[in-house]
């Protein structure tokens, strides 16, 4: 169920293994992620979820391509904890 309304819910259910509820609504799912993730973590995630260009998103978090990657897969992992799912979904 991808709707353009949506693009961070989209983006945060591509990235969960399994999902249980639904998540929240677009603005309360944002909320709770801006407290519960990095600040580089969130701008990552936005950055997937609105489509937005890799290298200006580097320059602009003054990250190089190699931190890049461990920076993703931390966010995944967080994304996957039991503690922040139960946060998300409704």
């Amino acid at each position: 169920m991808i709707t353009e309304e949506t693009p961070l819910q989209d983006e945060v259910e591509k990235h969960i293994r399994k999902l249980i509820k639904p998540l929240k609504e677009e603005e309360e799912l944002k909320k709770v992620l801006k407290v519960k993730l990095t600040k580089k973590e969130f701008k990552i995630l936005n950055c997937w979820a609105y489509d937005e260009d890799l290298e200006t998103l580097l320059k602009k978090l003054s990250i190089d391509e190699e931190r890049y990657p461990l920076l993703k897969e931390k966010l995944i992992k967080k994304l996957n904890q039991e503690k922040l799912k139960q946060e998300i979904m409704v």
